[in-house]
């Protein structure tokens, strides 16, 4: 049986898998169900001191889109667009206190760590929701600089403006891991040209991880109504921009070693491992399970377990970064020896798919068969893609 446990900068789980700061970890009863559903970790919804940003959270609104731009009615679908609008918890501060105290309880029984997470409108407030955080009983904080909505709104610099901004990341991750004991991550966005310079500098300032990615700010429209969906910009995220957080995490991992927790994309395990592979020791979940449930998390728990069985992983850790560490530069790929499509006659239908696609002119459709002209060939493997009778393979030369 596969050994989920992982171990994030000293702080023990009993599997990668974390309910993300969202709607689902919002109240104690949220809280206590997201416990109840077997993940490592919860990480309660942003407290703040902002006003505007908790007004945002009562006037949240959220359309689930299918790979049409269509609105979602019914089964949702794996490759769904979830669009909203949803700031940080409504709940005071000193609300905040109590229910981590009673909740952290309960998240110790279940061998379950109870993450913070802040957002302040001034280094002094960052300090003091940190400190609150800590003495409550959070087992570590995340600083939330990727919150894409503040951009929108008329306050002062928050969530995503703060992760765009090196010296004003720098300057809230130095203090607040000066003012605490426990672990900083920075929650990142990905609206920036570079991510990894961003990670660079929070982890020169001491934090201990990054979570990457948070939402992109999007704009779907609603082409029957000529409008857009929600009548404004959105967050957006879901299954299908899970390689997008993927290239961050890649990097990052590569380039700074700093321990990365992984969101945004996550459907179920495979997504996961994807995450893992490409160098997240966690996970953080959370659209997925306001539409399916906190039951889903037993799904993507267990398929990890399967999985790992499967392909021989007996630890999470063995998998960590492995697809990472083998990936190329573009130049270092040039390297690599050539190949040429080579077509299996007993299973090809010669339907003209892979003749279609080959803009090299290296496939023909003949009277009975599909010809090759591998002087043409130039490996790029897009006719492997596309033949429905899988007739297609490579060989090197």
């Amino acid at each position: 049986m596969a050994d989920l446990r992982v171990n994030f900068f000293g702080v023990p789980f009993k599997n990668p898998i974390v309910v993300s700061s969202i709607e689902t970890s919002d109240s104690i009863d949220h809280i206590t169900k997201a416990i109840d559903s077997g993940v490592g970790g919860v990480v309660i919804k942003t407290v703040t001191d902002k006003p505007k940003m908790s007004e945002l959270t009562r006037h949240s609104k959220y359309v689930v889109l299918d790979d049409k731009g269509e609105i979602v009615k019914g089964k949702i679908p794996r490759f769904f667009v979830f669009y909203a609008r949803s700031g940080y918890s409504v709940r005071p501060p000193e609300e905040w206190a109590s229910i981590i105290r009673e909740s952290k309880k309960y998240a110790d029984a279940k061998n379950v760590r109870l993450i913070g997470s802040v957002g302040g409108s001034t280094l002094d407030k960052w300090v003091e929701l940190a400190q609150m955080e800590e003495e409550a009983g959070a087992c570590m904080l995340e600083l939330n600089f990727g919150c894409p909505h503040p951009s929108q709104m008329d306050e002062e610099a928050a969530g995503m403006l703060l992760g765009q901004d090196p010296v004003a990341a720098a300057e809230i991750t130095r203090t607040v891991v000066k003012a605490v004991k426990v672990p900083v991550v920075v929650k990142l966005t990905p609206q920036v040209t570079d991510v990894v310079p961003i990670v660079r500098v929070v982890k020169e300032a001491g934090a201990s991880g990054v979570l990457l990615i948070n939402r992109y700010t999007g704009f779907a429209v609603d082409i029957e109504e000529g409008k857009p969906y929600l009548d404004a910009r959105a967050g957006v995220g879901g299954p299908w921009v899970r390689h997008l957080a993927l290239r961050w995490v890649n990097a990052a991992y590569l380039e700074t070693g700093i321990p990365i927790a992984g969101t945004n994309g996550i459907y179920d395990w495979r997504e996961a491992v994807e995450f893992i592979m490409s160098g997240a020791t966690i996970m953080e979940v959370g659209s997925v399970l306001m539409l399916k449930g906190y039951e889903h998390v037993k799904v993507i728990i267990e398929g990890l377990e399967k999985f790992m069985d499967r392909k021989g992983y007996g630890t999470v850790d063995s998998m960590i970064g492995i697809a990472s560490r083998r990936s190329l530069t573009y130049e270092e790929t040039y390297r690599l020896p050539a190949k040429k499509a080579v077509i299996d006659e007993e299973r090809c239908k010669v339907c003209g798919q892979c003749v279609r696609s080959c803009f090299q002119d290296a496939l023909a459709k003949g009277d009975d068969k599909i010809v090759t002209q591998s002087e043409n060939c130039i490996g790029c493997e897009l006719c492997y893609s596309v033949c429905p009778a899988d007739a297609i393979s490579f060989r090197t030369v």
